[in-house]
């Protein structure tokens, strides 16, 4: 297997995993600024080629180390992320309600962008 490579692409709203400068996975996210600072998880996909390799998983762990340094939220509105967030609880701390209704309507509020 060749080394993967996470990248974030803000500007495209994922995290992706690259790995020979093809992208194999990818989780799906927009920012959300009030109540609070917080990225919010919508989506996660891993090539069916390059499943079974802890793709999701590193891309899980990357998105709540990005939070971190930007002394920002995560709020796992994609089903996976939020498993590996139950799994994980020391490396992904909860989301406040309020942030995650202000997550959820604001992806109300835009069916088709998600």
């Amino acid at each position: 297997m060749n080394k993967i490579e996470i990248r974030d692409e803000r500007g495209q709203g994922r995290i992706e995993a690259r790995t020979g400068g093809e992208v194999v996975g990818r989780i799906d996210y927009f920012t959300l600024d009030a109540p609070a600072r917080a990225l919010v998880a919508v989506h996660t996909v891993v090539e069916p080629a390059h499943e079974g390799q802890g793709i999701a998983g590193a891309l899980a762990r990357e998105l709540y180390v990005i939070a971190g340094r930007e002394d920002a939220a995560v709020v796992p509105l994609c089903p996976y992320v939020a498993r590996w967030a139950e799994r994980h609880p020391d490396e992904a701390p909860a989301a406040t309600p309020a942030l995650t209704t202000a997550a959820r309507e604001r992806l109300a509020s835009e069916p088709d962008k998600w």
